[in-house]
């Protein structure tokens, strides 16, 4: 075969994060020949500097959380037990190699053809790696992600992005985040139960703009309970270091803040899209970056198809997923309504505690049904939280609306709202009412039974 010479496919994936993987090993399933291409570590931004090793280092900080409280209720614990965060380290490590070689075995298995190359497209219908090989398929995939980025301000550069949290091997004494967003959020609430001091940055007049309003606030009360610091409509001018070598910033006034160990810029992410050869392949951005898709992911070239970050649309792992197996059903499974229902989608946020919500929001359900929405909330201490007496509450809280009183929002803040919102996200997609909650015995003592028996 002459270098000139296409290898053939029936689809050749560009990324091997969460929906690039998915694609792959679903269309292997339905008998297509595949060959997937990505030159780091498989599993994308989800295993390496997301989901995976953000929820290690939350579960660690919820440890400190719990070995305090078990200091109030009379275990001999050290007045300041030690967190060796390099062993932490080692075990979070370990457990991310296994998901690595988990897909490597699961790649072969399936027989899908893995390039550890960087691939770009040629045309729609070709990729070539970076090696020179080339790939010609029917159909192509471009599931490439997305990356952190930084302000267009002097001094960035003495500062850090969400990815590099993850190379840390210790708790800075004080640190900075810059951004009001989930990562803050998240990265806030663990850094401050492992040892830091933080104080966060927004632009904004609030924390999760996306979330219902009144569950962040609750979110904001305690965070600052918990020593945090919150400094909203803040406009950061430039960075400067000082002789110490610790970073100050300077906001828009010229005035200079308090000195800081570490720095954290999560203002944002985007596309990985440039220079992947979009345009030669006919394939719509638009003017962030993102491709452009359809209800199916169908771009603007046939044959042709995004899904996850590079799509710019509920850029989630479990999204990036279900859309991608969804695809391959209706390309290569015969199913062709198959497509991802974006609706109803619940999220959480790894707040400490955790922070999450499926449907619409009161302002959202106002602004769509007017008058005819009820909403429901309580604010309560969870019992561990009593039993050691601090201040840290929980809010839940419905969103109904019509006569039948049908659940279109459900916002958690609270310890087990990650588990919690599970379920009840089925129950509204399933169209549950609040007599149908009602009807549900609750499970007692806990904080779940708290959504049947509101109202």
């Amino acid at each position: 075969m002459s270098a000139a010479e296409p290898l053939e496919f029936d689809l050749v994936v560009l990324g091997g994060g969460s929906g690039g993987l998915a694609g792959a090993f679903r269309a292997a399933a339905h008998g297509a020949r595949v060959a997937l291409l990505e030159p780091a570590e498989l599993g994308g931004t989800c295993v390496n500097a997301g989901c995976v090793p953000k929820k290690a280092m939350w579960l660690a900080a919820q440890l400190a959380s719990q070995i305090g409280a078990a200091a109030e209720l009379g275990f001999d614990v050290p007045a300041a037990p030690a967190f060796d965060w390099c062993e932490f380290i080692t075990d979070r490590q370990r457990y991310i190699e296994g998901i690595h070689e988990s897909y490597r075995r699961r790649l072969d298995q399936a027989g899908i053809v893995w390039l550890p190359r960087r691939g770009v497209l040629h045309d729609a219908r070709t990729v070539v790696a970076d090696d020179g090989t080339r790939l010609h398929a029917r159909h192509v995939l471009i599931a490439t992600g997305s990356h952190p980025v930084r302000p267009q301000v002097p001094g960035a550069e003495l500062g850090g992005v969400s990815d590099d949290f993850f190379a840390w091997r210790r708790a800075p004494e004080r640190v900075a985040l810059i951004g009001g967003g989930y990562i803050s959020v998240e990265l806030a609430g663990l850094l401050q139960s492992l040892g830091s001091r933080v104080d966060l940055y927004a632009r904004g007049p609030r924390l999760l703009s996306r979330s219902d309003g009144e569950v962040v606030a609750q979110l904001e009360e305690n965070y600052r309970q918990l020593g945090i610091g919150l400094h909203f409509g803040y406009r950061l001018r430039e960075v400067e270091r000082g002789g110490d070598g610790r970073v100050r910033l300077v906001d828009a006034d010229g005035e200079a803040g308090e000195a800081f160990d570490a720095l954290v810029f999560a203002i944002g992410r985007r596309a990985n899209t440039a220079g992947i050869g979009l345009e030669r392949a006919g394939v719509a951005t638009d003017a962030r970056g993102d491709i452009e898709v359809d209800a199916f992911q169908n771009t603007s070239a046939a044959g042709v198809y995004a899904v996850g970050d590079v799509a710019g649309r509920e850029t989630l792992t479990p999204v990036a997923i279900a859309a991608a197996r969804r695809l391959m059903d209706r390309v290569f499974g015969g199913r062709e309504d198959a497509r991802l229902d974006y609706d109803l989608v619940p999220t959480v946020v790894f707040a400490h505690p955790p922070i999450g919500g499926v449907g619409l929001t009161e302002a959202q359900a106002r602004e769509r049904h007017g008058d005819s929405v009820r909403v429901y909330r309580t604010k309560f201490r969870p019992m561990l939280q009593a039993l050691v007496d601090t201040p840290l509450c929980s809010l839940f809280k419905l969103v109904c609306v019509g006569e039948e009183q049908r659940v279109v929002g459900v916002h958690l803040f609270g310890e087990a709202a990650d588990e919690i919102l599970q379920g009840f996200a089925v129950a509204l997609k399933l169209g549950a009412t609040l007599a149908d909650l009602h009807d549900t015995v609750a499970i007692h003592p806990t904080s779940a039974e708290e959504l049947v028996l509101m109202g």
